[in-house]
C-alpha cells in the first residue's frame, strides 16, 4: 500500500533540505534562491519501526523490511501560483497525486537566506500557501459543476445531489475555506466528489516548523505562533532543524543519538513526521516474521485478515482459509512462534477477523 506525502513551502524554507535529510541522501539540490527543484523529486523513506529488530533478535531473518513512504519534494509555491505565477499549475498537480501534505515553515531569522516576502512571518506564510490551493480547488468544482449541471438535466442517476452539494462546496471555498472544514465532507457524495478531483484543501497537513539550533531547545516567537494556529486548525505542528536533520546524515546512529540528546530530544523531528503522517492516514501495521525476513506490512486500520493479505499477494485474499496469529508482545515475551504456540498465544482466525497493528501472521490459503 502506497504512502506519498508532498512536501510544500513557500521558496527557501527548507523544503529540499529536509527532502535530503528524509532520503539519508542529497538527492535534491539546495540553493539560496527561489525554484532551486525545477522537477519533483521523490524518495521512498522506511518507517521507523523498533519492533522489527526485536522481531529480527528472535527469526534471525536474513534480512529486514521496513514499510515504506514515499517522499516528493514539490518546488516552493508563490502567490498567484493557481493562475500559473512561478512554476504554478505544475506543482500543484505534482500536490494532487499525494495523499498527505508536509507544510515546511520557516520559523527562523537568518540575513543571509533570502525570504521571497521579505520577512519571516509563519502565519502569512502558511495562508499564501492555503489561498493558492483553495483557488485551485474552487477552479476544479467549479468545472465539475458544470459537467454536472448537463447531467442533471439528463436525470442522470444522482446528479442532482452531487450537484446540491458541488454547489454549496463551491459557496465554502469562495469564503477562502478549506474542503476539509467543509460540514458535508464526512458524506458519501463528498467522498466521490474528492476521489475524483482530489481536492487540494481537503487533504491532511502537518506543519514542519523548520528552526535553528536555539529553536530546538525552547519554542520560539515564531513556533509559538504556529502552534496556536495549528491548533485552532486541528493541525500538528513537529519541530525541527533541517540543517541538523540533514548533518546527521554523516553520523552514525550512536553520534545522531548523542546529538539528539544534547538538544534534549528523544526522536529526530523526521522520525516524528513519518511516525504522524503514517497515522494521520489511519495506517497500521502487521509483521510476518521467518528466517528469510522479518517484514513490515502496511494496511490500513480495519482491514480484515483477506484484505491485510492481498498486500502480500492478491492470491492470499482470494484463496484465504485462515490467518494464523500472534500478538507482537506474545512474540516478543515467549521468543518466538514455536513457544508462543505452546503457550496457547496462537490463534487461528477466519474472514471477519479485524487485524490489529503489530499483529505477526502467517496466512494459509489455497488457489
Amino acid at each position: 500500500m502506497g504512502l506519498s506525502v508532498g512536501i510544500v513551502g513557500l521558496p527557501n524554507v527548507g523544503k529540499s533540505t529536509t527532502f535530503n535529510a528524509l532520503t539519508r541522501a542529497q538527492n535534491a539540490e539546495s540553493a539560496n534562491y527561489p525554484f532551486c527543484t525545477i522537477e519533483p523529486n521523490k524518495a521512498l523513506v522506511p518507517v521507523p519501526d523498533p519492533r522489527l529488530k526485536a522481531l529480527a533478535k528472535i527469526a534471525k531473518p536474513s534480512k529486514i523490511v521496513h514499510s515504506v513512504i514515499e517522499f516528493v519534494d514539490i518546488a516552493g509555491l508563490v502567490k498567484g501560483a493557481s493562475k500559473g505565477e512561478g512554476l504554478g499549475n505544475k506543482f500543484l498537480s505534482n500536490i494532487r497525486e499525494t495523499e498527505l501534505i508536509l507544510h515546511i515553515v520557516r520559523c527562523f531569522e537568518d540575513e543571509n537566506i533570502t525570504h521571497v516576502e521579505g520577512g519571516v512571518d509563519p502565519i502569512r506564510d502558511i495562508e499564501i500557501i492555503n489561498t493558492e490551493l483553495i483557488l485551485a480547488d474552487i477552479e476544479q468544482v467549479s468545472k465539475k459543476i458544470e459537467r454536472l449541471a448537463k447531467d442533471a438535466k439528463a436525470n442522470l442517476k444522482g446528479a442532482k445531489e452531487s450537484l446540491e452539494l458541488a454547489n454549496s462546496l463551491l459557496e465554502h471555498l469562495n469564503k477562502g475555506l478549506s474542503a476539509s472544514s467543509f460540514e458535508a465532507k464526512d458524506s458519501e457524495i463528498f467522498k466521490a466528489l474528492n476521489k475524483e478531483l482530489r481536492l487540494l484543501s481537503a487533504k491532511e497537513v502537518i506543519y514542519g516548523a523548520n528552526v535553528d539550533e536555539d529553536g530546538l531547545l525552547r519554542d520560539n516567537d515564531f513556533v509559538k505562533a504556529l502552534k496556536d494556529y495549528a491548533t485552532k486548525n486541528n493541525h500538528e505542528v513537529i519541530k525541527l532543524c533541517a540543517k541538523i536533520e540533514e548533518e546527521m546524515i554523516a553520523l552514525s546512529d550512536s553520534e545522531s543519538n548523542e546529538l539528539l540528546k544534547s538538544l534534549g530530544a528523544e526522536d529526530s523531528g523526521l522520525e516524528q513526521i513519518i511516525r504522524v503522517a503514517f497515522a494521520k492516514l489511519g495506517l497500521i501495521s502487521y509483521f510476518t516474521a521467518g528466517e528469510i525476513e522479518v517484514r513490515s506490512w502496511t494496511i490500513t486500520k480495519g482491514f480484515k485478515a483477506p484484505k491485510a493479505a492481498s498486500v502480500i499477494h492478491n492470491d492470499f485474499e482470494k484463496g484465504f482459509i485462515k490467518a494464523e496469529v500472534i500478538s507482537y508482545e506474545d512474540f516478543v515475551k515467549f521468543g518466538g512462534e514455536a513457544k508462543a504456540k505452546e503457550a496457547g498465544k496462537l490463534r487461528l482466525e477466519g474472514k471477519d477477523y479485524v487485524v490489529n497493528d503489530g499483529d505477526v501472521m502467517h496466512f494459509r490459503f489455497n488457489v
